[in-house]
């Protein structure tokens, strides 16, 4: 269960940096609500992960998911760069934290 809300976490910290985003764009009330609930329940669920999960491999696949996951959101549906140098840089970062995954 507790891999299952560390990807809960990752998946609300990738909302929270798209949120990040719209806020940037858009100021409005909306945007700042979706920004806190969306890193506070990142921050519940890692929380709740690091229960039972050591805080070193916890913390390291949250920030990869996150990480990995705003760069994803922000080459397709931002216009960013999709050279093959990021996608081979993002793809190291989702290794290492199979690789964690993995020894733990």
């Amino acid at each position: 269960m507790a891999w299952i809300s560390l990807i809960f976490a990752g998946l609300f910290e990738m909302f929270g940096v798209a949120m990040m985003n719209r806020l940037n764009q858009k100021r409005n009330w909306q945007s700042v609500v979706l920004l806190v609930l969306g890193f506070g329940a990142s921050f519940l669920f890692l929380s709740y992960a690091m229960k039972t999960l050591p805080m070193g491999t916890a913390y390291a696949i949250w920030t990869g998911i996150g990480a990995s996951g705003g760069a994803l959101l922000g080459m397709f549906f931002y216009g960013e760069s999709k050279d093959w140098k990021r996608v081979v840089c993002i793809s190291m970062v989702l290794g290492s934290a199979i690789g964690l995954k993995l020894i733990s």
